[in-house]
């Protein structure tokens, strides 16, 4: 795993050879002006994550039949706010720790420049088609709470119950639990923060995701605790032990995606149930333009998923497009953003191990490129994303760090 001296060392060197070979290579302002030179791909080309389903083919087909590439990123984002099945978009979203499922979700449309954006959404399943409304038809870019439950309602959205079932037993497993982690207190950017650490019982807050064998003992009992308290809530027994990590290891996902079409016109959409067991009214990176998501296709898109907050604070999305449009690959674009990431923690490596983002990008050419500020998921496998050009296919991202998140 990276060191915060390893960190540190390497950017020194990076500088060092960058300053040795800047006589041989393009000015920043001629790689800017190649970007504004560069044309469309012949093909349309879509960057997200791996859905799982065959939404992105779809979408595909719908911008070679010369669908709006806004209406093609929608496509995706709708069936995954309707998939009960995946607990961090939509309807089956955990909710916050009052029991109530938020949404946010953003969107910009490339070919008009115009953008639309919803959050902490009660109540209403397609937050991403609701920021299209507030889009199209608001002067506003943001609207958030009850004031975008009521907007959706006068548009012609129904009201409904977004607690699925299933979600709602891992939200009384979490509140029966006394022990859950919760997000009071001083975050990880504070001095006051404080790492956890294995108490001699089991009353405390957070159990990192990959601890040492310190923690081996305790994670044993809460498990089996919490396998107990699941059985007594009457979830199945084939899905207690997925409820026993959710209350452990929270669902922190999202899904974006970027579109482009051989016209060179671009759009690009962001969806969330957010963080579960969230403070009610909390918004992360996803409703924020910019952050979440953002497009402009004089140069190209970019979104994110996972830590939030981190992500606001380095306004990840226009970050890497702004570093595109200086010259940079979207690959170095984005590891760009991951190093900004890093150094608002000094490379303290005890605080970056708990945090996580991929970054989903796409230049107006078409070139591409996922990357994640670790290498690896919590099972060891490599971080991917799903791209297609013609071919749909997985492929690993380029990462900044090696190892994986604590939490």
């Amino acid at each position: 795993m990276t060191t915060r001296r390893d960190f540190l060392s390497r950017s020194a060197m990076t500088a060092a050879g960058l300053g040795a070979a800047a006589m041989s290579q393009p000015s920043q302002a001629q790689l800017a002006e190649s970007v504004k030179q560069m044309q469309p791909p012949k093909k349309p080309v879509i960057i997200t994550r791996d859905t799982g389903d065959r939404t992105i083919d779809e979408a595909y087909k719908m911008l070679l039949d010369g669908a709006d590439t806004l209406d093609a990123c929608d496509h995706v984002c709708l069936a995954r706010e309707d998939d009960p099945n995946d607990h961090s978009v939509g309807y089956g979203g955990l909710p916050n720790e009052d029991g109530v499922v938020e949404l946010d979700a953003c969107c910009m449309h490339g070919p008009t420049r115009m953008a639309g954006s919803v959050g902490a959404l009660p109540n209403i399943r397609h937050a991403c088609l609701v920021s299209r409304l507030v889009m199209e038809r608001t002067g506003h870019i943001m609207l958030v709470g009850q004031g975008a439950e009521r907007f959706a309602v006068m548009e012609g959205l129904k009201r409904e119950d977004m607690l699925s079932d299933e979600a709602r037993k891992m939200w009384l497993l979490w509140k029966e639990d006394r022990n859950s982690h919760n997000f009071w207190g001083p975050p990880l950017s504070s001095p006051q923060w404080k790492e956890p650490s294995p108490p001699p019982t089991l009353n405390h807050s957070a159990i990192p995701r990959h601890p040492g064998p310190e923690w081996a003992e305790v994670i044993r009992a809460r498990s089996q605790q919490l396998m107990g308290m699941a059985s007594d809530l009457g979830i199945p027994p084939h899905e207690r032990a997925f409820a026993v990590e959710q209350v452990l290891w929270p669902t922190t996902g999202t899904i974006h995606i970027s579109v482009l079409n051989t016209k060179g016109e671009m759009s690009g959409a962001t969806t969330t149930s957010g963080q579960a067991w969230k403070i009610p009214g909390r918004l992360g990176d996803s409703p924020i333009i910019g952050a979440g998501c953002y497009t402009d296709q004089d140069v190209g898109s970019a979104g994110a998923t996972g830590s939030g907050e981190e992500n606001i604070k380095v306004a990840g999305a226009h970050t890497i497009v702004d570093c595109m449009r200086q010259g940079m690959t979207p690959k170095e674009a984005g590891l760009e953003a991951l190093r900004r990431i890093v150094r608002n923690y000094n490379g303290d490596m005890n605080k970056v191990r708990y945090l996580d983002m991929i970054y989903y990008i796409l230049r107006k050419d078409g070139a591409y490129a996922g990357v994640s500020l670790w290498s690896t998921t919590a099972s060891g496998k490599p971080k991917v994303f799903c791209v297609h050009d013609g071919e749909k296919r997985v492929e690993n991202c380029a990462w900044l760090l090696q190892g994986t998140t604590t939490n």
